[in-house]
């Protein structure tokens, strides 16, 4: 059996360094793969929701996609820049715009799709579809935790300095329920 890497001198915090790992190695392969179409990492998850919910407010791609109004403001910029999407008046809310996909981004779509999918090749080649099955639900597991964790203030972590994660009062902001995790590419249908 192969021994655990960790943080040298680090018995606790295994799991949770391997999770940082493995997540910065799949943030930094899909960034390579995602610069072929023009994309920076994130940014697909935004087209991939308008690709398959239609136009949307800026507070709603923030919620389902588990951002923050900061970070989706830069990249509805930077995609807007690009020309991917444009933002349109919202008749429900004249303080909103709705964030919607431009025919330019429709041709990324299929090509984003193929990423998606070598992404995933790439992340579980040499598993087996029932280690695939056993990773997925160990990882919504630690990601259930994780969010129970978060949505009670995480009694278990050490307070630090930062007020990230908290509101305009300084205390934990509080979620009732999981967000969904963004839809997948879909493989087939109309475009």
């Amino acid at each position: 059996m192969a021994e655990a890497k960790g943080i040298a001198g680090a018995q606790e915090g295994l799991v949770g360094h391997a999770i940082v790992r493995v997540a910065r190695l799949h943030r930094m392969l899909a960034g390579q793969l995602l610069r072929r179409v023009g994309l920076h990492t994130g940014q697909e998850l935004v087209m991939m929701q308008l690709w398959s919910g239609g136009p949307q407010r800026q507070a709603d791609l923030v919620q389902v996609l588990s951002s923050d109004a900061a970070t989706m403001t830069r990249t509805i910029q930077r995609l807007e820049h690009a020309g991917f999407v444009r933002r349109c008046p919202c008749a429900d809310d004249k303080r909103a715009f709705l964030i919607e996909p431009t025919a330019a981004s429709l041709a990324l779509r299929d090509e984003v799709e193929r990423i998606w999918a070598e992404l995933e090749e790439l992340t579980a080649s040499g598993l087996t579809a029932d280690e695939r099955a056993e990773t997925l639900r160990v990882l919504r597991r630690i990601e259930d935790s994780l969010t129970r964790a978060a949505g009670s203030g995480g009694s278990q972590a050490t307070p630090g300095p930062s007020s990230a994660g908290t509101g305009r009062t300084g205390a934990p902001r509080r979620r009732s329920a999981p967000r969904p995790a963004p839809a997948p590419p879909r493989a087939t249908g109309p475009r």
